[in-house]
């Protein structure tokens, strides 16, 4: 095996953005890829790792950029200031979205039939939202992600299969947000997954995490766990 990473510039309008992404150079041909979206603190180490562990599993992992080239947020405050247009503006964060699905699929390792998002936290929503556009698209993933729909999707037909992994204490994501995201996604016809895991709070795939104060803290069981759904889930959509 040799990982290969490096970055790739893209473009949505004129906002200039850069992706992270790795393969496997030790592997012939092209293969499916996955999109990683960040959580509100923009495209930083945390899911360049995961781009590593995704090209390890023989995919190209392709971390998102939502916010634009070198634009990381330093403090809760920051995070926010950065996600907020994008929450507001659901439209907007769809179109961003399908520009990353469209640079990956120009990469020439890419099998541009066989790609999937996953995303945490803020990202969890962003790949949702990318599948309630109605794009062809393998499979979702969100993890720990923010579930509340858009007003803008209603009449679409969701076409890619959806895992969320949710912890069952996150407060960010209250039981009712929940049940309406089930009914969401059975009205849009998709074949959808829910997993909880209890005694979980928010954002425990980080190992950062650690403000149960505030809803969020690492939970190790959780985060072994989800990852292995996901890598499950992963060779069922790309069968």
């Amino acid at each position: 095996m040799s990982v290969i990473s490096n970055t790739v510039a893209y473009l949505d309008g004129d906002v200039l953005l850069e992706a992270y992404f790795a393969f496997d150079d030790a592997l012939q041909g092209r293969r499916p890829a996955v999109l990683i979206n960040h959580t509100w603190a923009g495209r930083d180490d945390f899911v360049a790792e995961k781009a590593k562990k995704l090209a390890a599993l023989g995919y190209v992992g392709f971390a998102v950029d939502m916010y634009g080239k070198n634009i990381i947020g330093s403090s809760p405050e920051e995070n926010e200031t950065l996600m907020l247009p994008f929450m507001n503006n659901r439209q907007m964060l769809q179109k961003r979205m399908q520009a990353a699905l469209y640079a990956v699929k120009l990469m020439p390792w890419v099998d541009d039939s066989k790609i999937a998002a996953i995303g945490f936290c803020f990202g969890g929503l962003c790949a949702l939202d990318l599948a309630r556009t109605g794009v062809e698209l393998k499979g979702v993933v969100s993890f720990h992600g923010l579930l509340g729909k858009p007003d803008n999707t209603q009449s679409n037909i969701i076409k890619a299969k959806i895992l969320a992994l949710h912890g069952h204490d996150d407060p960010l994501v209250p039981v009712d947000q929940v049940l309406a995201f089930e009914q969401e996604m059975t009205s849009a016809g998709a074949d959808w997954q829910l997993h909880t895991f209890g005694n979980t709070l928010h954002a425990f795939t980080n190992p950062q995490a650690n403000s149960p104060d505030f809803g969020m803290a690492y939970q190790a069981d959780a985060d072994r766990r989800s990852w292995l759904a996901m890598e499950n889930f992963l060779t069922e959509v790309f069968a």
